[in-house]
């Protein structure tokens, strides 16, 4: 189910709702945002976001913090710490830019 897609259609999904919850706004707010392009709601399709997130205008700010192992610098552990350190300080999101080893 496309959030973007059921958004114009005015029916909001599951993901969405919870969004609109967690942002303290009102669902249509967040509706109009996804049909102009002025909010998404972050989606996967291999896995289901256990926190799903408004990001866009007139939400609150979201932090995210990025990790990554380089050919450089291969250090598993580390990266696994800095995972922790992020979900225990309230990150909303984690993303893993890794490039080799």
């Amino acid at each position: 189910m496309n959030a973007v897609t059921e958004a114009k259609k005015g029916r909001p999904t599951p993901a969405v709702e919870l969004a609109a919850k967690l942002e303290g706004v009102p669902l249509e707010a967040i509706l109009q945002g996804l049909a102009d392009g002025t909010i998404v709601v972050p989606a996967n399709r291999v896995r289901e976001v256990r926190k799903p997130c408004g990001i866009g205008r007139g939400l609150r700010v979201k932090v995210n913090a990025n990790l990554g192992t380089s050919p450089q610098a291969i250090d598993y552990e580390g990266e696994l710490e800095k995972v922790a350190a992020a979900v225990a300080a309230g990150a909303d999101t984690v993303m893993d830019l890794s490039t080799g080893g």
